[in-house]
């Protein structure tokens, strides 16, 4: 079986729906990206483009966005819709492919614009079209659950299945905009971004969260609950993706990787508890490698919710200054179709940083799904 290495990545800036790139398309936010790395990395063979894309207008939206870049026509590209995780499983099937021998050097990740999502209608033939309110926005994604609300529900019900307290959620939301404005100011993601034009800039991120600040937002489901607008992730548009390579490729060219892909994994849980499927994913991959965490350098969860934080802190507290060092999703967001490849390239920043081996990183997915990434720095 081929090794499978990454040669390396971008992202574009991570807006607010309807922020910095409200009118940009979202074929056109990815091809940007896309565009940048072929040129910054001068790959001129590329065997496949696998793109995440969750919200976008359908049909085959990563071959548009290819073409959009001035890729060859000869290259093939395909959509990946795993909602959260699909730009982790456009890495993951990229990941097989190579390791099996079918291709050498695939561009995988996602792209993403909330601000430009189409509604959609049900056909007046299907039992959950409403007459009054044809329209919806979030697709089911399990029987009986077809609330535009699931995910958020998804996490209220860990929090109270787990007694996870707001105080416990408030941390980490202060943390994770604490760390993000300190990588920022740092500069320490800065040659990972691909900036669209000279005004853009990661718009999640608040500079002064405070306790006082967080007293005030209110839940979103009603009293009683804690869920709110501060601890859930924020509504975003972005674009990421990497370059993976076989050992063949690298020896051929000479080009020097940033890491390898140990393996990969994908795991379903209670599509109720989706938020759950993180930890879990991350510890199967670890059981199938043998790897103790406790070995484990940097790892990137994507903060979709902070009721996940909080989970990994109980579960895990000795390794809370290895999690998550730059912020998370709390902080800069979460566009959908993207952030696999996001906390990816974050995971090998971390790792960059503190000269680390192993690291992983994890994201959860409606429907109850969790998909995991183990890589090894070179």
């Amino acid at each position: 079986m081929e090794e499978v290495f990454i040669l390396g990545g971008l992202r574009s800036h991570i807006g607010l729906k309807n922020g910095i790139f409200q009118f940009v398309q979202p074929e056109s936010l990815g091809a940007s990206v896309l565009k940048h790395l072929i040129e910054k990395y001068e790959i001129d063979k590329i065997d496949e483009i696998i793109c995440g894309n969750a919200v976008g207008t359908g049909g085959n939206i990563a071959r548009l966005m290819t073409l959009t870049a001035g890729v060859s026509n000869e290259v093939p590209a395909f959509t990946v819709d795993m909602q959260c995780a699909s730009a982790m499983m456009s890495i993951d099937i990229a990941f097989s492919k190579i390791k099996s021998g079918q291709c050498d050097l695939i561009i995988a990740g996602g792209f993403e614009s909330s601000s430009l999502q189409p509604m959609r209608t049900y056909h007046k033939n299907d039992k959950r079209y409403d007459i009054k309110n044809p329209n919806y926005i979030v697709a089911q994604f399990s029987p009986g659950d077809n609330s535009e609300n699931s995910m958020l529900e998804g996490a209220e019900r860990v929090a109270k299945l787990y007694q996870i307290k707001k105080t416990e959620l408030d941390f980490w939301v202060k943390e994770s905009h604490k760390r993000a404005k300190k990588a920022r100011e740092d500069k320490v993601l800065e040659d990972i971004i691909h900036p669209i034009d000279n005004n853009t800039y990661d718009e999640g991120i608040r500079d002064k969260m405070s306790q006082r600040l967080l007293d005030r937002v209110p839940p979103i489901l009603g009293k009683e609950t804690i869920t709110n607008a501060a601890n859930s992730c924020l509504i975003n548009d972005g674009a990421s993706f990497i370059i993976l390579c076989s050992k063949k490729y690298i020896e051929n060219t000479k080009k020097k990787p940033k890491a390898k892909i140990v393996n990969a994994c994908t795991i379903g849980t209670d599509a109720n508890l989706s938020p759950t499927s993180t930890i879990k994913a991350m510890e199967k991959i670890l059981e199938i490698e043998k790897i103790n965490y406790l070995d484990i350098s940097a790892i990137e969860f994507n903060e979709a919710f902070a009721v996940i934080d909080v989970l990994f802190q109980r579960k895990y507290p000795e390794l809370i200054d290895r999690y998550n060092v730059f912020g998370g999703a709390l902080a800069y967001g979460h566009p959908y179709g993207a952030s696999g490849s996001i906390i990816v390239l974050h995971l090998l920043k971390a790792l960059e940083k503190i000269n680390g081996r192993y690291g992983i990183c994890s994201i959860a997915a409606a429907g109850g799904l969790g998909s995991a990434l183990l890589i090894e720095r070179v």
